[in-house]
C-alpha cells in the first residue's frame, strides 16, 4: 500500500491530503476471487491479466476480496471482438441486499461493424432507473481502454480514458437517496443477455462464434477518506473547465439515451434530480 498526492493538490500546497489518500495497484491473484464460470475465468502473467469467457453453457465472473467506501476505481478492459451481439460485459460496484447501492458500467455487444453501447446506471437503496447510454468514439475491442468511477459523498463520476462522460450529483437535499453509507465490492461478469442486450433482444447470440472473451488489466483503487473531501478538492480536478467541456462534447455527440429526457417513461414528470443543474 503506497500513499500518493494528487498533482493539483501538490501545486496548491495541500500536503495534508497525502495522509488521507491511499493508492493500490492490484494483482488479480491477490485482490480478486473468481466467483463463477470455472475454467472460463483465467488469470495470467503473474496476476497482471485476467480474462472472462462466455460459451453456450455458462459465462463467468469475479469480485474483489475487499469492499470500498468512496474513492476512485480504474480498470482497463478490452471487450469481446467480432460479433458480440447478445453478450453483456458488466463492470460495477455493488453492495448486497434488497436496499443495495450500485454504480454500473455495462457494455452491450453488437453485430460486427456496429458499435458497442456503453450503459451506465446508479442504484441507491435498491432503486435504479437512472440509465444513460453512449456510443464510444473508438473501437473498444482493438486495444485496452480505461474505465473509471470516482465516488465521493457529493457526486459520482464516470470516465472513459479519463474523459468525463457522466456526472451524478448528490441530490439528498431534494429527497433523492444517494449511495454513501454502504461499502461496495467490485464485480465483473461476461454473460448472455440476448433477450434484451442487442436491439431490444431482436438480435440473438451467435453461438458459432463462441467462446466470447474479454480481458482486464491495470486495476487500481485509490481510496479517499470522507473527511478529505473539501470543496476545493472537489472542484480542483475532474470538474474543472476542461472536464466540463469534454462532458458536454460526449453528451452532444455520443449520448444515445438519457433517462432525464424520456418523457414517455415518466409521464408524471421527470425525476426531481433531472431538474437540477448538470454542473
Amino acid at each position: 500500500m503506497a500513499f500518493s498526492i494528487n498533482d493539483n493538490m501538490l501545486l496548491a500546497g495541500v500536503m495534508i491530503i497525502s495522509a488521507l489518500v491511499a493508492t493500490c495497484s492490484a494483482n488479480f491473484n491477490q485482490d480478486f476471487d473468481v466467483t463463477w464460470g470455472d475454467h472460463r475465468a483465467k488469470i495470467f502473467n503473474n496476476g497482471q491479466l485476467l480474462s472472462l469467457s462466455l460459451d453456450r453453457t455458462s459465462g463467468s465472473g469475479f469480485q474483489s476480496k475487499r469492499e470500498y467506501l468512496f474513492g476512485r476505481i480504474d480498470m482497463q478492459l478490452k471487450l469481446v471482438a467480432g460479433n458480440s451481439a447478445g453478450t453483456v460485459t458488466a463492470y460495477y460496484l455493488s453492495s448486497q441486499g434488497p436496499t443495495h447501492d450500485e454504480i454500473d458500467f455495462e457494455f452491450l455487444g453488437n453485430v460486427s461493424g456496429d458499435p458497442y453501447i456503453l450503459h451506465t446506471n446508479v442504484f441507491s437503496q435498491g432503486k435504479g432507473n437512472r440509465e444513460q447510454q453512449f456510443y464510444l468514439w473508438f473501437d473498444p475491442t482493438k486495444n485496452f481502454h480505461t474505465y473509471s468511477i470516482i465516488w465521493k459523498p457529493q457526486h459520482i463520476i464516470f470516465l472513459v480514458d479519463n474523459i468525463l462522460i457522466r456526472l451524478f450529483k448528490n441530490a439528498e437535499s431534494v429527497g433523492v437517496p444517494f449511495p454513501k453509507n454502504q461499502p461496495m465490492r467490485i464485480y465483473s461478469s461476461l454473460w448472455n443477455a440476448d433477450d434484451w442486450a442487442t436491439r431490444g433482444g431482436l438480435v440473438k447470440t451467435d453461438w458459432s462464434k463462441a467462446p466470447f472473451t474479454a480481458y482486464y488489466r491495470n486495476f487500481k483503487a485509490t481510496e479517499l477518506s470522507s473527511n478529505s473531501f473539501s470543496d476545493s478538492t472537489l472542484q480542483s480536478n475532474e470538474l474543472d473547465a476542461y472536464g466540463r467541456r469534454r462532458l458536454r462534447w460526449v453528451q452532444k455527440y455520443f449520448m444515445i439515451y438519457n433517462y432525464c429526457n424520456d418523457l414517455k417513461r415518466f409521464p408524471q414528470g421527470i425525476p426531481v434530480e433531472c431538474k437540477r443543474s448538470r454542473f
